[in-house]
Parts: C-alpha cells; sequence; structure tokens
C-alpha cells in the first residue's frame, strides 16, 4: 500500500477508535513525537516503542479531549512519507474550555510501517484549554 493510502486508513481507524489496527502498523522502533512539552500537555513529547505511544501519547490524549471536529484534509504523499494537513475543533475533559487548531502530521515509513509520527498544532490553544485560563 502506498504511503497516502496507508495513511488515510490509519485515519479511518482512529475515527472508528480502533487503535489496535494502528499499533499494528507501527514499525517496532517507531518514534511518535507531539510537539508540546509534555509537562504542558500529558500526551506531548516523544514516546519510542509502540507500546511508549500507546501510553505516553493515545492513552492521555483520549483521557483529556473529546473530539469534536477531527478532519484531516490535505494528503502529500511520497515514496516513503505523507504529511497531512488538518484541523480540530475539542474540549478539554477537565475544564470544559473548547479549542480550535490547525495541524500537521508527518508520517514516515520503514517496510511498510510507520517509523516516524511527528505532529506539529497550535499548542498555545490546547495548553490554554487543558489549564482552563488564558496563558
Amino acid at each position: 500500500m502506498d504511503p497516502v493510502s496507508a495513511t488515510k486508513s490509519l485515519y479511518e481507524a482512529f475515527g472508528r477508535g480502533d487503535l489496535a489496527t494502528i499499533v499494528g502498523a507501527m514499525h517496532e522502533r517507531i518514534e511518535w513525537i507531539s510537539n508540546s512539552d509534555p509537562k504542558l500537555l500529558p500526551w506531548g513529547g516523544r514516546n519510542v516503542g509502540p507500546d511508549a505511544a500507546t501510553k505516553g501519547f493515545f492513552a492521555p490524549l483520549v483521557e483529556n479531549i473529546e473530539f469534536l471536529a477531527f478532519e484531516p484534509r490535505t494528503f502529500f504523499g511520497g515514496e516513503n512519507f505523507c504529511t497531512v494537513l488538518g484541523f480540530t475543533r475539542g474540549k478539554m475533559r477537565k475544564t470544559g474550555r473548547t479549542f480550535e487548531s490547525e495541524w500537521s502530521h508527518l508520517f514516515c515509513y520503514l517496510d511498510g510501517k510507520v517509523i516516524l509520527f511527528r505532529e506539529f498544532y497550535d499548542t498555545h490553544a490546547l495548553v490554554e484549554a487543558f489549564a482552563g485560563r488564558g496563558a
């Protein structure tokens, strides 16, 4: 499967809540990187390996955010990568505050598995919603 098709299937799995499919697509040495500091947002930072990505990214993400909209919009791909531009609207569960953010995700593939995931989003908007106040 080409990187764009593979990446689209991962977003479809995320939409279904199918974490097993996402974890199954990860290379054993995957680096899963979210651009925020984990001291500010608990899913932020760098996780290495599928287990670390699950515990360090997906678990705190689902625990803290109610997704009101999650829209991967534009896909750019090459031989071993796919970059996605998208939009999220969400509500932080502990504060009830909402946020909006455009984002970009980078997926790099090795032997048909995701070896690198890197995301960039409006950290300020999410931190304000997570903290429950203007930052």
